[in-house]
């Protein structure tokens, strides 16, 4: 079984408020919501969210949107850290985590399709999207890696699970420009998006 998990637990320091509650253009869903969403229209049931401790409006999004909400004690220790929590927090019958942080509101369904299918039919333990020789999210793990992502260094995270595997990480083209869009500051979303949020 595959599991989705979005990465929800960061400051937000640049962009100045929580990134997950930003809608996807004038009056469209907030971010985490259209992930959800389009996660589960390519097939992914179970979709996790992780977010910071005593963030009950990110909750309450979840509960909303029929995800599951995990908090990260630790989530000042970085985006690793909320992934392992996601993998503590899952049953060990999941086989992998399909993985994307919630300031990459516009990768399509088709996209983690894509990937998804790409990733089932290779062996590979990694599998990422990529556009145009440019890699992106999402990325998945399989199960073989996780004692690897737990012991991975915080400070470079998942990233350094990936480059470790090298050529043996499975890059999935897709034309798909958002495995590349993400939005770390307003001027960002302005870009993405023709206006402030």
């Amino acid at each position: 079984m595959m599991t989705a998990v979005i990465l929800a637990a960061g400051r937000s320091s640049r962009f100045g408020r929580p990134k997950a509650f930003l809608p996807v253009g004038p009056g469209g869903p907030p971010f985490v919501e259209r992930l959800v969403a389009t996660f589960r229209s390519a097939g992914v049931n179970e979709v996790v969210v992780v977010g910071r401790a005593g963030d009950d409006g990110l909750r309450e999004c979840c509960d909303r949107a029929g995800a599951r909400f995990v908090e990260n004690p630790r989530a000042d220790q970085g985006q690793l850290s909320s992934l392992i929590c996601a993998l503590d927090a899952l049953g060990r019958e999941v086989s992998a985590v399909i993985v994307t942080p919630v300031d990459m509101p516009l990768i399509r369904a088709d996209t983690i399709g894509a990937v998804r299918d790409a990733f089932l039919g290779s062996g590979a333990a990694i599998a990422r999207a990529a556009y145009r020789g440019r890699h992106g999210h999402p990325v998945i793990f399989a199960a073989a890696v996780f004692g690897e992502l737990r012991r991975a260094d915080p400070d470079h995270g998942a990233k350094a699970v990936v480059r470790a595997h090298g050529t043996a990480v499975l890059d999935v083209d897709v034309d798909d420009e958002g495995v590349l869009r993400d939005v770390d500051t307003a001027q960002d979303y302005r870009d993405l998006f023709g206006a402030d949020a």
